[in-house]
C-alpha cells in the first residue's frame, strides 16, 4: 500500500502555491494514497511480454498536406460583416483597453 505522508502533501501544496488547511492535508493524504494504490493496480497487469504505449492501435496522421488553394479575396470575406476597418472584421471592444 502506497502511503503519502502529510508532510508530502503539504510539499505539494507549497510547490503548487495551494494553502491547505491541517484538516484539508489528512483527507488529501489519504485520497492520494488510494490513488497512487489504484494506478499500482493497473500496473500489475501489463506483464512484461506488453511494451509501454500511449495508444491500443497505431496512430497515423490523417491530415492533408497542406498547399494553397483559391479562397475568398478580403472584400468577399467582409461582404457580410456589418463592420469593418483596415481589411478585418471590427467588434464592439469588450475589455476596456484601446
Amino acid at each position: 500500500m502506497s502511503k503519502i505522508s502529510r508532510d508530502d502533501v503539504a510539499n505539494l501544496a507549497r510547490l503548487a502555491r495551494i494553502e491547505m488547511t491541517p484538516a484539508e492535508l489528512d483527507h488529501l493524504s489519504s485520497e492520494l494514497s488510494v490513488i497512487l494504490d489504484a494506478v499500482a493496480r493497473v500496473q500489475e497487469v501489463a506483464g512484461k511480454d506488453v511494451p509501454p504505449t500511449s495508444h491500443p492501435l497505431p496512430i497515423t496522421n490523417v491530415f492533408r498536406a497542406d498547399e494553397n488553394r483559391p479562397s475568398l479575396t478580403p472584400e468577399q470575406a467582409l461582404s457580410g460583416a456589418p463592420a469593418q476597418e483596415e481589411q478585418r472584421f471590427k467588434v464592439p471592444q469588450i475589455l476596456g483597453e484601446e
